[in-house]
């Protein structure tokens, strides 16, 4: 009797414990979910401030009167509207992103109260986000054009980081479809992808060369492309190397992504007869201009979201396991690319020109657009060959260091 008591007893500790850790599992798994829904979010968030910049932009002195009121705005509302509006709303979205950072940097556990800040609470963090977004519209000017000033460097800091998720995603995406016993589709599909990624890029070189460099006056245009195409043959000829071996298709996917970055800057090139196919009327544009303006904005959102939520690519220390009550992706890395996004569009609204005056429904075009955009490409190839050539070099100092160790055995059991 006495033992059937006591296994009685363990029975219901046991169950006990085990419906605790069930209530428990649940409950991270509902902090999980709502951690992964609050991303999109602050990505709808992100949207909205983007459309606030375009509007105060182009049609800011007309459609608030308020701005005009302001000492800060000047006469008619001038330093509230076109580029200095664009950087007071840009201020405005890094300052609640900053503020978000700063109060999430550090959460790691689901059940800390700073990861209920950032998935939850959202009228309070509404609030916020009016304050912060009207505070800038009373801040003299000076100190506005210091923070574009800033902004500036903050908008080049996300394209690094954003190049590297890229090239990042690349190489996970060819390691995935590299040739394997087990995988034998893998191989021909990779095969089969790397060949349209190749042939895309060709024709995309070919048809840049007709579009935008048929005469011989479009010097800039055919150096560009000339060297996107050389880019292209060295990323393919240090790929397929003996001591590399890394196969086609990540080259040909970053040969793809490095043609589309030639493309995208000359097509921000201020609009001439000889070396433009298209002319890029002062007005509000057709449907054309309407609809790839928006395609540039979602351009600018997907790029910062998908960058914030790659925060494992740029980890120091790699994390061996995950346990069910960690955060699913890091806040703060999260929120700091945001902030830097912020930076990155009031850029390309005001198309990385300080001192202009942006043309309406247009988004990064001018020689300043175009030279970042040139730079960026180089920087993309530099960075993708040196990750190619990096594991092959360390591999050779490796194989020198052991070679003289080998001697010094042989010598020494001769």
């Amino acid at each position: 009797m006495l033992e059937d008591k006591i296994d009685g007893n363990e029975v219901d500790q046991w169950s006990e414990i085990s419906g605790i850790l069930q209530q428990k599992s649940m409950e991270c798994s509902i902090k999980s979910k709502s951690s992964l829904r609050a991303r999109y979010s602050y990505g709808i968030i992100f949207l909205i401030t983007n459309l606030i910049a375009w509007f105060v932009r182009d049609y800011g002195e007309r459609a608030l009167p308020l701005l005009q009121h302001s000492k800060s705005c000047g006469i008619g509302g001038s330093e509230c509207s076109h580029t200095m509006g664009v950087l007071r709303v840009s201020l405005g979205c890094f300052i609640f992103f900053l503020v978000m950072f700063l109060t999430t940097c550090f959460t790691s556990k689901l059940c800390e109260v700073r990861n209920g800040w950032h998935s939850g609470l959202w009228i309070l963090k509404f609030v916020m986000l009016i304050t912060v977004m009207v505070i800038p519209f009373f801040i003299p000017s000076d100190y506005i054009q210091l923070y574009g000033e800033f902004a500036r460097v903050g908008a080049g800091v996300f394209l690094a980081l954003q190049l590297i998720s890229v090239i990042e995603f690349i190489t996970w995406w060819n390691n995935y479809w590299m040739p394997d016993e087990r995988k034998k589709q893998s191989c021909s599909l990779g095969l089969f992808m790397s060949t349209i990624c190749y042939i895309a890029s060709i024709c995309g070189i070919l048809v840049m060369y007709v579009l935008y460099a048929s005469k011989t006056s479009c010097s800039l245009n055919i150096f560009f492309i000339s060297w996107t195409a050389i880019l292209l043959v060295v990323m393919m000829a240090v790929s397929l190397h003996s001591k590399v071996n890394r196969g086609l298709l990540s080259s040909g996917i970053m040969a793809s992504y490095v043609v589309f970055l030639c493309w995208s800057a000359i097509r921000s090139e201020p609009a001439t007869l000889k070396c433009s196919p298209q002319q890029q009327n002062s007005g509000n544009g057709g449907w054309t201009t309407v609809i790839g303006f928006l395609i540039g904005i979602c351009a600018i959102v997907m790029a910062t979201f998908s960058t914030g939520i790659d925060s494992q690519t740029f980890q120091f220390r790699k994390d061996k396991g995950q346990s069910e009550d960690d955060i699913p992706y890091k806040y703060g890395f999260f929120h700091l690319v945001f902030s830097l996004g912020a930076m990155y569009f009031a850029m390309l609204f005001i198309s990385w020109n300080l001192d202009g005056l942006p043309r309406k429904w247009s988004i990064d075009v001018g020689w300043a657009s175009t030279w970042v955009k040139i730079v960026n490409e180089w920087f993309a190839a530099t960075i993708y060959l040196w990750k190619l050539i990096l594991p092959a070099v360390r591999q050779t100092k490796v194989m020198d260091n052991e070679e003289p160790e080998q001697e010094m055995d042989n010598s020494t059991s001769v």
